[in-house]
C-alpha cells in the first residue's frame, strides 16, 4: 500500500531505494538536444527536479495543516480561554478550598 506522504516529516518524501522505472516524458526537442550535447543527464536532472517539487508541495501541505491547527487553537482560546490559565485557576481555587 502506497502512502501519499510519510508518517513523519523526518522521513524522506519517497523511498530512496525504490527501483528505477522507465517513463515517457515530453520535452522540448531543442532543449533536450542542447542538454544532451553538454552531457547533461536528463534522467538525473528530472529526478532531482521532481524530488524538489515533491518536497516543496509537501512543505506547503504541512504549513497549511499547521496554520489550520493554529487557527483551531486560537478559536478554542477565544471561546473557552487559555488552557494553561484554566489549570492555574483550578489550582488557585483548590488551594483556597483547602485553607
Amino acid at each position: 500500500m502506497k502512502r501519499p506522504w510519510p508518517n513523519s516529516i523526518r522521513e524522506p518524501a519517497y523511498a530512496l531505494d525504490a527501483p528505477k522505472q522507465t517513463v515517457s516524458l515530453t520535452i522540448n526537442s531543442d532543449l533536450f538536444a542542447r542538454a544532451k550535447s553538454l552531457g547533461i543527464n536528463a534522467s538525473r536532472v528530472a529526478e532531482e527536479a521532481l524530488a524538489q517539487e515533491l518536497e516543496r508541495q509537501r512543505r506547503a501541505v504541512i504549513l497549511a495543516e499547521v496554520a489550520a491547527d493554529v487557527q483551531a487553537v486560537d478559536a478554542y482560546i477565544a471561546r473557552h480561554g487559555h488552557f494553561a490559565e484554566q489549570v492555574r485557576e483550578h489550582y488557585r481555587r483548590k488551594g483556597r478550598d483547602e485553607d
